[in-house]
């Protein structure tokens, strides 16, 4: 196992419904007593429904793979499909219902935001405490402090507790620690969509700089398949909580979590329906679905010679301006360009309907990938298209090679 950065065996994880667990014993109490008497729980997520004849579920069932040192690894799935389930039992956050893990080093999380932070500490007794926690001397972190400062950015706050940091603050200061203290192995959950695209690209290049240079083993979770394919070497896809695919070739996993085939024959997979798990109290995406210029759902590749439009269906519960939204347009994994909002003068309670156009001649041959991203302007995401599925996907063939010899020839 000299070679071997993680091995897992047989390893399922197993979560009982309706078990209370708000954070603090008070507020377990309060649901509790709220449940005795009938009572909504004070404390339950807006939409969940507590079903006190439901027993459980499998969040990952029977899980076998190994990883070996200096593998950067993307770990890819739709919500739901159980990665940070697993990723929690790699940092040994819970422990498994069912198998094993065996691992040879030692591992730096980085699950969500502020994740083994103190809030009431400083930035930089933050740093000498995590320092800590992986088994460093005080003199050994001295010698990176620095470092860690000036890769953060935020050296001008470092001696602020950072219960005082903004996200992406926390998310500087957090991926600077994980990134230069002595680790073996290196695990980061969707942290960086909070940081900004420059910080972005900075991380990315020192996780590449410490998994080529340093040996380091790297685990990497992100709906961002961009940043997947620029991070990673290799991959596994993971379906209702167990392992799909594995492959050496992290193409191949992208490919297939985006639905293209093998052989990159036509993708054609042109409707999108909400299967309920996506809800927003004021926008709330129902359908989307790839139309042609008679109004028809899309069956097949699309003609570079023929107009197409994408028609999205919401349910609007409270009419507001505010409210913006866009199709985005991916080819492959890099986005090409954002289709703004349709022009409306205002939204109306209920079921809205809004087209965008894709004009003939406009798409070169290749499969695309289009997906909605809404906001509600300057204040909050409504869909983060890194965070949420809502994807239609098409091949756009020319039936004329002599266009496009070289990319007829080569289209994806």
């Amino acid at each position: 196992m000299n070679d071997i950065a993680i091995k897992v065996e047989n390893l399922s994880k197993y979560y009982k419904l309706g078990v209370i667990n708000n954070g603090t014993l008070f507020r377990d109490i309060q649901s509790w007593w709220a449940r005795v008497r009938g009572k909504e729980d004070p404390h339950a997520k807006i939409g969940s429904k507590y079903d006190p004849t439901a027993e459980g579920f499998w969040a990952l069932k029977d899980l076998n793979f190994e990883i070996k040192k200096g593998d950067r690894v993307g770990i890819i799935g739709h919500n739901g499909a159980g990665k940070s389930t697993l990723l929690k039992l790699l940092s040994q956050i819970t422990s498994p219902t069912e198998g094993s893990i065996k691992i040879n080093g030692k591992i730096a999380s980085l699950l969500e935001v502020g994740t083994g932070f103190h809030p009431e500490m400083t930035g930089r007794e933050n740093i000498y405490m995590n320092g800590a926690i992986l088994g460093m001397s005080h003199d050994e972190i001295d010698k990176k402090v620095d470092d860690i400062i000036e890769f953060s950015e935020i050296g001008e706050h470092i001696d602020t507790p950072v219960k005082r940091y903004s996200s992406g603050m926390y998310v500087r200061l957090a991926f600077a620690v994980a990134a230069h203290l002595d680790s073996d192995i290196l695990i980061a959950d969707e942290v960086l969509a909070v940081g900004d695209a420059a910080f972005q690209k900075k991380a990315l290049g020192k996780m590449n700089e410490l998994s080529s240079g340093e040996g380091r083993t790297v685990l990497f979770v992100s709906h961002n398949m961009a940043q997947v394919k620029n991070l990673c070497n290799k991959g596994i896809v993971l379906e209702k909580g167990r392992v799909v695919r594995m492959d050496d070739d992290i193409e191949k996993s992208i490919n297939y979590y985006l639905g293209k085939n093998e052989d990159n024959s036509d993708v054609v997979t042109t409707s999108w329906k909400n299967p309920g798990k996506i809800f927003d109290e004021s926008f709330n995406p129902l359908s989307m679905e790839m139309l042609d210029s008679d109004g028809k759902l899309v069956t097949k590749a699309l003609d570079y010679d023929k107009d197409y439009k994408i028609r999205l269906t919401v349910d609007v519960k409270k009419p507001d301006k505010r409210i913006g939204f866009r199709m985005l347009g991916y080819r492959g994994v890099e986005r090409l360009f954002a289709m703004p909002m349709p022009k409306v003068k205002e939204y109306k309670l209920g079921d809205n309907i809004f087209e965008f156009y894709i004009p003939q001649k406009t798409l070169l041959p290749g499969n695309y990938v289009f997906t909605l991203e809404s906001t509600e302007i300057n204040t909050r995401w409504i869909i983060d298209p890194d965070l949420f599925e809502i994807i239609i996907n098409a091949t756009v063939k020319v039936h004329d090679d002599s266009i496009f010899p070289s990319v007829a020839i080569n289209a994806e």
